[in-house]
């Protein structure tokens, strides 16, 4: 038999049509990411590695589905032997309306990043903020806890690594987006997050600024990690979202965007002086975090490592 690439992608229409549409791939497809874009998307690679370690007879595939088909996707998800999916830009938000049953912490964020179809019904979880927080110990060896922290963007990731952030109850957290309003409504959700005795002299604990040159270089010497949670460096005519000239050597930073090449904003940090880290990491461990909630095992994350 004819075996389907993982790098196939799929549409809404082969979806619709799926028994036929996948007929010759073996293993069967069972599993997948939504997404528009989704050719970039290197979750096939990884969870297909964790799959064939673990004899799990399945393959996991990438579905581009636009943000008016999400509906009609998920509709036929129930009706298929699929264990689940995960789901990418632009579909987390909209994902919380179409699914049976929320849990908590993807309720809180208003965002999903994984379903798992159980008894015929969709359940959203979000591994994000959790796949962040493991991603920043691997990769400077220290806790958000102990972190005074900058997050860029206020949209889906945004929110996600903001949360963690406050949960883990981080030393200090700036939220800066290019709409300060949107900014300023994140930052009072968080707000019971640091009402604690951490005090740190002319600046607070928690703070919403503009996304802008004078607010950022004010900022600087009064953070230790800098996130990049705004789509920019997804397109190679991106600019950083911060210009190297405001950068310092002492600052961490870590980009949620993930490339082959180094993001404009990791260019920056190192030009720069400062340690930098593309997506990637989260990227795993968000991975790793959603195979464990469609199999109940541990994910084999050094496999899953290595495909990436």
């Amino acid at each position: 038999m004819k075996k389907k690439r993982t790098t196939e992608r799929y549409t809404l229409a082969d979806f619709e049509n799926w028994r036929e549409a996948a007929r010759d791939a073996q293993p069967a497809i069972r599993l997948g990411v939504f997404g528009d874009p989704v050719a970039h998307s290197l979750s096939p690679q990884m969870q297909n590695a964790a799959l064939k370690h673990c004899k799990i007879d399945m393959q996991y595939g990438r579905f581009h589905i636009r943000a008016n088909e999400l509906r009609s996707a998920l509709h036929v998800l129930t009706e298929l032997d699929f264990i689940g999916v995960s789901l990418t830009v632009p579909h987390k938000i909209a994902a919380v309306n179409h699914i049976d049953d929320v849990d908590e912490s993807a309720r809180g964020l208003g965002a999903v990043n994984t379903i798992k179809i159980d008894n015929g019904k969709l359940r959203g979880f979000n591994t994000d903020g959790r796949g962040f927080s493991r991603a920043i110990r691997e990769e400077f060896s220290v806790d958000l806890r102990d972190l005074r922290v900058m997050v860029l963007g206020a949209g889906g990731a945004g929110r996600a690594v903001a949360m963690q952030c406050a949960k883990e109850s981080c030393e200090r957290l700036v939220i800066a987006n290019r709409t300060f309003e949107k900014a300023k409504l994140l930052a009072t959700e968080l707000q019971d997050f640091f009402t604690g005795p951490k005090v740190f002299g002319p600046v607070p604990r928690l703070q919403a600024i503009p996304l802008e040159e004078a607010t950022i270089r004010f900022q600087i010497g009064n953070v230790d990690l800098i996130v990049n949670a705004t789509p920019l460096g997804l397109n190679r005519a991106d600019t950083s979202p911060i210009p190297a000239r405001l950068l310092a050597p002492h600052v961490m930073v870590y980009d949620t965007v993930y490339s082959s090449n180094r993001t404009p904003f990791v260019s920056a940090a190192i030009e720069a002086g400062a340690r930098a880290a593309n997506g990637l990491s989260m990227l795993l461990h968000q991975g790793a975090l959603a195979f464990e909630t469609w199999f109940g095992r541990e994910a084999p994350l050094d496999v899953m490592r290595a495909a990436l």
